[in-house]
């Protein structure tokens, strides 16, 4: 099976454009997404005319279709009280905490000293108590797992270093109480030379649990000479430790090919930041070129299936 047959692009895309929104913005991308009170939930960054970025929630019945979209941003930076987000808040990713009865949301706030990982919490999404920084620059691409390991939460992030060159590798780390974060270490490194993922990755939705282990969905950026290309590849955990890669894909499984996906503000992207699995599938909604919301289908025993036949971990 070819990996580019694995999701499915809904064929109503893109499903959510700055055209959908109430007020006026630039666009609509990267969105978290959860299910709730039957209904999925995308928090959408939307990048307003001044170039800045907030938080904007719709909900679906169907989570294809017939969405409904806050009158107003449901989450807008704010400065004054976390000067951390004093160029916008980007990139959310949401994680239900059964434990805690509430979703947290992480994502990227943008900082005079550059992006780094900032995380909330709502019962509602309507209100929303902010934990703030609890990660420096420069650093994205975080999410939460679900479920606390021998007493601690866990964290995957996507810190750079400029040493002995410039990359960026998927990093994990662990904290008692969501604040104080350490025992930092490579999770997923960025592959060197020709790869699709050479020199930069990150996480892309959240953690997703499956019998076999946590799957991931990780972007690969590759450069070339008419700019970088988004590509997303598969990974897969330790249920138990989540410091053990079990698999990971030589091939990437998705990558821009509609129109939608190869022209916007940033060409060739293809940047899920959230899934919701419903049994055996799972809707994929994802960034196209940094302009507009879009979704794709897959069936999580086809992508373990895959993952195993191309683990070159």
């Amino acid at each position: 099976m070819r990996g580019r047959d694995l999701f499915k692009r809904y064929p109503g895309n893109p499903i959510i454009t700055h055209e959908s929104l109430p007020y006026q913005s630039n666009s609509v991308f990267n969105a978290g997404a959860t299910a709730m009170e039957g209904q999925t939930l995308l928090l959408m960054r939307v990048e307003d005319r001044k170039g800045m970025s907030h938080f904007t929630a719709a909900r679906s019945r169907d989570g294809l279709s017939g969405w409904t979209t806050d009158e107003k941003p449901t989450l807008i930076p704010s400065p004054a009280d976390h000067p951390e987000e004093m160029w916008g808040i980007e990139d959310p990713r949401i994680t239900y905490l059964q434990e805690l009865g509430c979703w947290s949301v992480t994502y990227t706030a943008f900082s005079q000293g550059g992006p780094l990982v900032s995380l909330a919490c709502t019962r509602d999404f309507v209100k929303f108590e902010r934990h703030g920084a609890v990660l420096p620059p420069e650093d994205k691409d975080a999410a939460l797992f679900p479920v606390r390991f021998k007493g601690r939460w866990a964290m995957i992030h996507r810190p750079v270093s400029n040493w002995p060159a410039v990359r960026a590798d998927i990093w994990i780390c662990f904290s008692p109480d969501l604040k104080h974060w350490g025992d930092h270490r490579i999770l997923i490194p960025a592959r060197k030379g020709g790869w699709w993922d050479a020199n930069k990755v990150g996480l892309s939705p959240p953690p997703l649990a499956t019998e076999e282990g946590w799957l991931i969905l990780y972007h690969g950026v590759r450069t070339t000479a008419t700019g970088s290309i988004y590509r997303l590849g598969l990974a897969l955990l330790d249920l138990e430790d989540p410091c053990k890669v079990i698999a990971r894909a030589d091939e990437w499984v998705f990558s821009p090919q509609e129109s939608y996906e190869l022209m916007g503000d940033v060409d060739k992207v293809v940047f899920p930041c959230g899934w919701v699995r419903e049994g055996n599938s799972v809707r994929l909604y994802y960034g196209g070129a940094d302009k507009c919301l879009a979704l794709a289908t897959a069936e999580v025993p086809e992508l373990l299936e895959w993952l195993k036949e191309h683990d070159v971990n």
